[in-house]
């Protein structure tokens, strides 16, 4: 009888959990910006312009998988990806005195977005969701000069989940793009290349 209670029991469970993981779900992205940060001599006289351009074939940023390790249904950004990259970009440039403009501005940041996508890695108990962020940043003079260029890659992890689901990918997405943006401003050179357009 009880062998027979633990089967129904698992068997609802089991259907529960596929409903969920052949449903499509939305999440919302958020941008956590760097503590502590103080204006650069000279950021203050210094107008950039950001333009990110979403490279990716596929705009998934990942997909569910089921306790076999299948890929079930999409999860997808409830906001354009690119709008989201382009507003950390611009967040630590204020927070470092820089002024944002569009065509007035003295150099310009342009950034191909072509990955930003979490996979979940199934262990035997618990699992983990993987993110990783893929850029390609250059900077440019108004005039056109080449000042930076830079490949940047950088990866989020949220280890021992239990489910493979949106929830887990949105926090390991969030911190790739939080240590993608900390890599990137830590870059001197290319702190450099910004004010150097002074």
């Amino acid at each position: 009888m009880r062998l027979m209670k633990s089967v129904v029991v698992s068997a609802v469970a089991l259907a529960a959990l596929s409903g969920c993981a052949l449903t499509t779900e939305h999440v919302q992205l958020q941008y956590a910006p760097q503590a502590v940060v103080a204006p650069l001599a000279g950021a203050g006289s210094i107008s950039v312009s950001v333009q990110v351009v979403d490279q990716r074939q596929d705009k998934k940023i990942g997909s569910k998988k089921n306790g076999f390790g299948m890929e079930m249904a999409p999860i997808l950004a409830a906001d354009d990806v690119s709008g989201t990259v382009r507003q950390a970009l611009e967040r630590e440039l204020r927070a470092r005195g820089f002024q944002l403009a569009d065509a007035a501005a003295v150099v310009s940041i342009a950034a191909d977005l072509t990955r930003f996508y979490n996979d979940f890695k199934m262990g035997v108990f618990a699992g983990d969701a993987v993110a990783d962020l893929n850029l390609s940043i250059t900077v440019k003079s108004r005039q056109g000069q080449l000042l930076y260029s830079r490949h940047l890659a950088a990866q989020g992890v949220e280890t021992n989940i239990q489910l493979a689901t949106g929830n887990n990918a949105r926090i390991a997405l969030n911190r790739a793009l939080e240590n993608g943006m900390k890599s990137l401003f830590e870059d001197r050179n290319f702190i450099a290349a910004l004010l150097a357009a002074a």
